[in-house]
């Protein structure tokens, strides 16, 4: 078969798959709605970093981001970084929702008064299910939110816990405690309230638990025994003002990630880590590499563990952790819009590499429905592309893959997560 009519039949097929979502930070839609209207609710991330990187002054996206300052103000603002930026895919998977959701060509000069009056007229009930149903065609989405009133329509739990990890001091166990409702004195108290949290979660509906460390120190989780973790609650407890810094705290944060591992394996839920680029301008991307996770991949055989953003840019690494252990899950969260050219690489060589069953395609991680949009319609153009190579290559018949597309954007979220329960 020629790679032109391979291209269009997986295209074809792939508009079909609904999509499950392994990762969402979207508001509610009720809290979307409360919300003002304006061009900066495009720019709460993502493609921002891109404009600080073309050189935009973070005092000048301070005043785009500010409700103080009027809408051509902000544009004059915008534009040249816009500009020099807008090739990059964070900034054009903008353009295609602004095209696809608003029926205007792109952000620009012409368009931005139009665009701005496309955003205020969204801002209605049912735009969620417009855009993540009905444009986006996405089944359910896994979103980092401990909300039980969630619609189950359009979401499933994953929760954060991190905060078990890093106390720091006494107020910080003080404000654990009024979360969980568990006093909080000793390291022991600390584990038992991480208990009552967990069986609340099971009970919530909750399918995984978020580690988001990787964004403050290296991953690379050491068991630390009890009495090195007690030393450390000790000490930080006694501490009324700021906290100890992460590298004294280490052994406790290494201890309670542990705990919160075995719970979650214990509990049958997916257990997601950050791996790879940070979202925002300025960090230390070498502390995220997936290698140093290997530990855990190897001591906790029966928990599942979700491991996010293709690891980019150690994906290669990730690509052989996946290979190796039955129980690491590569996830292409982000992926597409940190770079379509990258992901697609990155998908053809993990098809080579690791078994289709284990395979993560789409994420959209954002904080607006408009950029899910315009992720999601990327990621499948990058897995039908690919494909359609792999197809025209002799590498897969095109029956195989159509099966590897519903696979790698719908199934194996649906069995990870378990979604069938």
């Amino acid at each position: 078969m020629c790679q032109s009519s391979a291209l269009e039949s997986l295209r074809d097929f792939i508009r079909q798959v609904p999509l499950v979502d392994t990762h969402e930070h979207l508001d509610s839609e009720e809290s979307w709605l409360s919300q003002k209207a304006d061009i900066s609710h495009l720019f709460r991330h993502y493609a921002s970093c891109d404009l600080v990187s073309a050189g935009m002054p973070p005092a000048d996206l301070a005043q785009v981001r500010s409700e103080q300052v009027d809408s051509e103000t902000k544009w004059e603002l915008l534009e040249p970084y816009w500009i020099k930026a807008r090739n990059t895919t964070y900034c054009r998977a903008l353009d295609i929702a602004i095209r696809d959701l608003y029926g205007l060509p792109g952000l620009s000069r012409e368009t931005y008064g139009s665009v701005m009056k496309k955003m205020d007229e969204s801002r209605r009930p049912g735009w969620y299910r417009e855009v993540l149903k009905d444009k986006a065609n996405i089944e359910i989405s896994v979103i980092v939110k401990w909300d039980p009133g969630l619609d189950p329509d359009f979401f499933v739990q994953s929760i954060n816990l991190d905060e078990f990890a890093t106390v720091s001091n006494r107020p910080s166990a003080n404000a654990l405690a009024e979360r969980t409702g568990k006093s909080i004195y000793s390291l022991q108290d600390l584990v038992s309230a991480l208990d009552v949290t967990f069986e609340k979660l099971v009970a919530d509906g909750a399918v995984a638990i978020k580690c988001g460390l990787a964004y403050s120190r290296p991953i690379f989780f050491e068991n630390a025994t009890q009495h090195e973790a007690e030393q450390v609650f000790n000490r930080a407890f006694r501490r009324r003002g700021e906290g100890a810094s992460w590298d004294e705290c280490k052994p406790l944060q290494d201890f309670m990630i542990h705990q919160i591992v075995r719970r979650a394996e214990a509990h049958g839920l997916a257990m997601q880590f950050h791996t790879g680029i940070q979202e925002g301008n300025g960090n230390y991307v070498a502390d995220t590499n997936p290698t140093r996770l290997t530990n855990l991949f190897m001591m906790y055989r029966n928990a599942r563990f979700d491991i996010f953003h293709a690891g980019f840019p150690y994906s290669r690494e990730l690509g052989v952790i996946a290979k190796n252990f039955p129980n690491v899950y590569p996830d292409m969260c982000w992926m597409h819009v940190i770079g379509a050219a990258p992901a697609r690489n990155i998908l053809d060589e993990w098809l080579d590499l690791i078994p289709a069953n284990k395979i993560l395609a789409f994420g959209g991680d954002y904080r607006m429905v408009e950029g899910v949009y315009g992720h999601s319609v990327i990621a499948r153009e990058n897995v039908a592309r690919v494909l359609a190579d792999r197809v025209e290559r002799g590498d897969q018949t095109l029956d195989e893959a159509h099966e590897i597309a519903e696979r790698i954007l719908r199934l194996n979220a649906r069995e990870l997560f378990r979604l069938d329960r």
